[in-house]
């Protein structure tokens, strides 16, 4: 597969992470000793890929010992801004979580006093306790059953909250994208957006939802919504929808880690395996996915010698364990389809009769635009560029996608294959001005301008 229609995306997210976009990466997690940063803006920019995996840790200890979801994310983030602010000079805590909970927990009293002493001003009935009340083990120690970011994504995932809102606030609470990305996301108004999450963040503050694991009865609903959310950070990390940079490592390595938990909770679960092992087999594609300058390579002409062996055995591994099992879900199916694209050694032996017949398996679970345009894709690619655009033609009409930057991509591509210069041309440069993406603006410009007149 080459150029545009090369990335890694995925249908439920509107991105695929192995079929067509031209893009096609994770990383890994910061770790931070005690040491002092250099001096400057570019010192204090690089605290964010220490305190990004650390937010949600510090909001889920706190939410874990004191309740109080909204007023907890307001004083987390207070800490994070001193943070910054304090670390670059004074330099990185020897155990720099147990300060943002120290930094966090102080504030989030200060808040609740305040609103106490708020609401009997107003003679209302208390509806917040001071922190020394609760009985809870201390904030920065170990939780003894699950990880507390995972025991954080099952309560933003709680039956309380309707689907949508469940997806918004984990990625807002867990995953720190911002509001404009979860929009772009889901194809809605930013604004729109915040109103959803803002609404979440209430339901969970007068709905008193516990910091727990699910109940039994609760559990299938709310491990589908886990990996479900999972999935879009990772698929955010994987191909950043905005910004000067191509992915973002600490979200992929994120969503990876604690894919890894699920799966450990739930070893039985084919979702969760099948979850994990398309997670790995399209991150071990990462260091070859741009150049040393930084711009996008296409799948079709990366360097497959850099691509992680490690993880494609292991997704490998899981996904050849899995699927015998039956019956497939979606991510076990998507990850089928990754493992097609690792297993070829060469772009010119990837099997794509058997991912379009996947891409055709993975259609009849659920109606997604975005599966629709890659299993086109895979047809061109089968079959040739006359039969892929015949789908695309299909495809018009969905509202979903018709606007949408990879439908231009992949048209474009698909006429370039066809000798349609000028047609190519038009849909590359119609592409690269709807995406918000930098890296990907100047490939889709590049390729238009290599077919200037």
């Amino acid at each position: 597969m080459t150029a545009a229609v090369t990335g890694d995306r995925d249908r439920n997210r509107a991105r695929d992470p192995h079929g067509a976009g031209g893009r096609d990466g994770g990383g890994a997690r910061g770790a931070g000793g005690r040491g002092r940063a250099g001096a400057g803006d570019g010192a204090r920019a690089g605290f964010g890929d220490l305190l990004r995996p650390l937010a949600p840790q510090v909001l889920g200890a706190l939410v874990r010992r004191y309740g109080h979801f909204d007023a907890a994310e307001d004083a987390v983030q207070e800490a994070l801004i001193a943070a910054a602010s304090q670390w670059p000079d004074g330099g990185v805590p020897a155990d720099p979580r147990a300060w943002l909970i120290t930094v966090a927990s102080r504030r989030l009293t200060d808040l609740l006093r305040a609103e106490q002493a708020r609401r009997r001003r107003e003679d209302a009935v208390a509806a917040f306790r001071l922190p020394d009340e609760w009985l809870s083990p201390a904030a920065d120690s170990p939780p003894r059953d699950a990880d507390d970011t995972l025991l954080l994504l099952f309560m933003c995932c709680h039956p309380a909250l309707s689907p949508d809102l469940r997806i918004a606030l984990t990625l807002r609470s867990v995953g720190g994208l911002t509001t404009g990305e979860i929009a772009r996301a889901f194809f809605v108004p930013e604004p729109t957006m915040g109103q959803r999450i803002s609404r979440a963040k209430r339901r969970i503050r007068d709905g008193r939802v516990a910091f727990r694991p699910p109940a039994p009865d609760e559990r299938d609903e709310r491990v589908a919504a886990v990996l479900h959310v999972l999935y879009l950070i990772f698929t955010e990390g994987y191909a950043s929808t905005a910004g000067p940079g191509l992915f973002r490592p600490d979200l992929s390595a994120e969503a990876i880690r604690l894919a890894r938990i699920v799966r450990r909770l739930l070893p039985g679960d084919g979702e969760a395996a099948g979850l994990l092992a398309l997670m790995l087999l399209t991150d071990a594609r990462r260091p070859a996915r741009t150049a040393p300058d930084g711009s996008l390579v296409p799948l079709a002409e990366q360097d497959r010698s850099l691509w992680r062996a490690g993880d494609i055995a292991e997704g490998l591994e899981l996904i050849s364990a899995t699927l015998p099992r039956g019956p497939a879900g979606p991510y076990q199916v998507q990850a089928a389809i990754a493992a097609l694209h690792d297993e070829a050694a060469a772009a010119d032996e990837t099997d794509w009769p058997q991912i379009a017949a996947l891409y055709e398996v993975l259609l009849r679970m659920s109606d997604n635009p975005m599966a629709a345009l890659n299993h086109a894709v895979a047809v061109a690619m089968a079959r040739g560029p006359a039969a892929g655009l015949a789908l695309l033609e299909e495809l018009e009409p969905d509202r979903r996608i018709s606007g949408h930057h990879r439908l231009h991509a992949v048209r474009a591509h698909l006429l370039e294959m066809s000798g349609d210069a000028a047609g190519a041309r038009e849909s590359y440069l119609a592409a690269a001005g709807r995406t918000h993406s930098v890296p990907e603006q100047r490939y889709l410009n590049s390729r238009a301008a290599r077919l200037s007149p």
